[in-house]
This record gives structure tokens, C-alpha cells and sequence, in this order.
């Protein structure tokens, strides 16, 4: 990443809510949106810019889980821990996901290939459990499953 570039992205995020109410969360969604995480040097520019502590540029991000201080994976995979999934199967999933990348959730690989998240919904709920790979969706998976859905998107 260059650093020139982060700058002047930073600059046009906070030009652009800098008169919002709230700004703060509205520039970090917008950071992370732009580099699919928020970038340790996008905190200290925002702080800078902001003439905000870094401490609370960091409140706001450690408060949220939606944000991602490190970079994520080539490929997300959300589990559904919804009430469908989770009765047809969905923590055995995890289980074999965790097995074969040797990731937590909220952990990426070491080759950086996968991200591994654990969702509340995604809404499918008649074709529980349910995976999604980025926005593929994988409906009624099995356990057996999770080797050929995760080797589909390590040949990519």
C-alpha cells in the first residue's frame, strides 16, 4: 500500500462526512469498504486529519465487530449460526472448516487465501445449513461437504 495514496484517500473520506453527524463510524465503514479492513496507517491518518485521538479512532473500532484490523482473506467463508442452521448442522461445519484451514473464526490463514466469520443470519433459512464463500451460496451442506466447497476456491 502506498502511503501517498492511503493519505489522499483518507483526506477525500474525511472531506466527504466531515460535516455529518456521527462522521467518525462513517469513515471507518468507508476505509474499510475501500481496503477491506482499516489499515493501521488509515487510523493515524484519520486521527491526524480528524485532530482525534488515535485512542478513540480505536474505541470506535474495537467496540464493533464489524471492523477488521488486519487484512482478510482472498475468500471470506460465513458460517449461518442461525436457529435453522445451527439445529441441521451448522457447528459441525465449523468444526471441519477450523480442521482443515486450522483457523478461528475471525481468523484468516496463513497463506491469506480464507477468512473464517461466523454470522447470526444470512436469510436462507429453508436451505439450513448454509455457507456462503464471498456471495456463493452453499445450501444443505454437509459436514462431507467442506473439503471440495473450500479446495473449489484454493484452485481460483
Amino acid at each position: 500500500m502506498v502511503i501517498e495514496t492511503l493519505s489522499e484517500d483518507v483526506r477525500k473520506v474525511v472531506e466527504r462526512w466531515k460535516d455529518k453527524e456521527g462522521n467518525l463510524i462513517m469513515i471507518l465503514h468507508d476505509i474499510q469498504d475501500r481496503y477491506g479492513y482499516v489499515p493501521r496507517e488509515a487510523s493515524l491518518e484519520i486521527s491526524r486529519q480528524m485532530d482525534q485521538p488515535l485512542a478513540r479512532i480505536y474505541e470506535v473500532l474495537t467496540f464493533y465487530n464489524y471492523f477488521k484490523l488486519t487484512p482478510p482473506g482472498k475468500f471470506t467463508i460465513s458460517v449461518c449460526m442461525g436457529t435453522a442452521c445451527y439445529l441441521k448442522g451448522a457447528p459441525a461445519l465449523i468444526d471441519e472448516i477450523r480442521h482443515i484451514l486450522h483457523v478461528d473464526e475471525g481468523e484468516t490463514t496463513k497463506d491469506g487465501l480464507f477468512h473464517l466469520q461466523i454470522v447470526r443470519c444470512l436469510g436462507c433459512c429453508g436451505l439450513a445449513p448454509v455457507i456462503t464463500v464471498d456471495h456463493k451460496v452453499y445450501s444443505a451442506v454437509k459436514r462431507s461437504d467442506v473439503a471440495t466447497i473450500i479446495g473449489e476456491h484454493s484452485k481460483k
